[in-house]
């Protein structure tokens, strides 16, 4: 079985209102999936995170050497492709692009072997994960605090066990919206808040402290990803358990902050930080450092499969009799295409979401959703 091309699909939605991070406003969804097909008409699937041109043009990039090859070698063609780009950069698109080949090699590799990719990884230690929901962007002409209290109100209703919001706006904004969405969820329910990296290290800490109060699991991406020591900072200067990872491509980005406990809780994506194999050795590295490991998840249906497959794989840390279970990020803001992409969506039941059991990601690709949503060219 040889490699016999390498394409990438590009999917694209205008959204009909508008909805910010503190880092990034969102008109359209956009996707990158890639598709891998064999010769003997096998064929598997990936996606990367973050800018969908650029990353089928660096797809494209590698496709060129990938043509021949055995997609069963995924662990020396992930090297040989990384290996290919190293000098002009070993993180960004170079890795993100790289995560969507992986992990279509690794679809490959288990509808070969007729296996879950989980089991491919070592073991299936469940058969579902609980989700919480990511939501609560700023829109726009809406009054913000009121608009996230309702939204998150019909997340809990929805049966999710816990709900993160985006912050980094404004300190005393943000913190008026954290109130009203803890009185508007209960004592009960998990409450994350996510910064996007939009505070300077002194408003971080403000937020941190003042936040305590409303009871938060973790405090994600204060500062900037490029500032490791201001992180460290946060850390040691407020009391919440500081989170991030989705913008450390790769074991080495990883390495620093985990080596130096600038994290609490490490959040790798599966398709930013070099897909399955990857991965792996982020995850190798966190439980080294005795850290907690929850993946961040942004995309399809294809990148909650692999997320899945990831997380059903994760072995406990620590071992125990009652071993603390992952917990799986569920996007709820709008994108048509997101379940449209696969014949069976990966939808949440009461909070709770099933691993694929078939091989591979253990999905079916719709076709005609694909072109449905395919990017015209004069939204280039």
């Amino acid at each position: 079985m040889k490699i016999a091309s390498v394409k990438t699909h590009l999917l694209d939605y205008g959204l009909d209102t508008a909805f910010e991070s503190a880092s990034m406003r969102f008109e359209r969804r956009q996707h990158c999936l890639v598709e891998i097909t064999c010769d003997d008409g096998t064929v598997g699937w990936g996606e990367c995170l973050g800018p969908a041109q650029a990353n089928a043009a660096v797809v494209k990039t590698y496709a060129t050497g990938m043509i021949g090859t055995d997609p069963l070698a995924n662990e020396k063609l992930w090297l040989t492709l990384y290996n290919r780009l190293r000098d002009q950069g070993q993180r960004g698109l170079s890795v993100t692009a790289l995560s969507g080949i992986d992990i279509a090699l690794w679809d490959i590799k288990g509808k070969h072997y007729g296996a879950p990719i989980c089991e491919l990884l070592g073991a299936r230690y469940r058969d579902s994960v609980r989700a919480y929901a990511t939501g609560s962007f700023r829109r726009d002409g809406v009054d913000r605090v009121q608009d996230v209290a309702e939204e998150v109100s019909g997340y809990a209703k929805e049966g999710f066990h816990g709900v993160k919001i985006k912050i980094g706006f404004d300190v005393e904004e943000d913190l008026r919206v954290i109130a009203a969405v803890r009185e508007s969820i209960g004592p009960d329910r998990r409450l994350m808040i996510d910064a996007n990296h939009g505070y300077d290290l002194l408003e971080a800490l403000e937020v941190g402290r003042r936040a305590a109060a409303f009871g938060i699991d973790w405090f994600e991406e204060p500062v900037l990803p490029e500032q490791i020591g201001t992180y460290r900072a946060v850390r040691e200067g407020q009391p919440l358990p500081v989170a991030s990872g989705e913008n450390w491509h790769g074991r080495y980005a990883m390495l620093e902050p985990l080596q130096t406990r600038a994290i609490d809780i490490c959040q790798p994506d599966i398709c930013a930080v070099g897909g399955f194999t990857e991965i792996r050795k982020v995850a190798d590295l966190a439980a080294i450092h005795g850290v907690r490991l929850v993946p961040h998840v942004w995309g399809t249906a294809v990148c909650i499969a692999a997320s899945l497959q990831f997380m059903a794989s994760l072995a406990p840390n620590p071992p125990r009799r009652e071993p603390i279970e992952p917990i799986m990020e569920f996007d709820r803001t709008r994108n048509p295409f997101r379940q449209a992409v696969v014949t069976t969506p990966l939808e949440h039941v009461n909070g709770v979401v099933r691993i694929p059991d078939g091989p591979g990601l253990g999905i079916d690709i719709d076709r005609q959703a694909l072109a449905d949503y395919a990017l015209k060219e004069q939204q280039a």
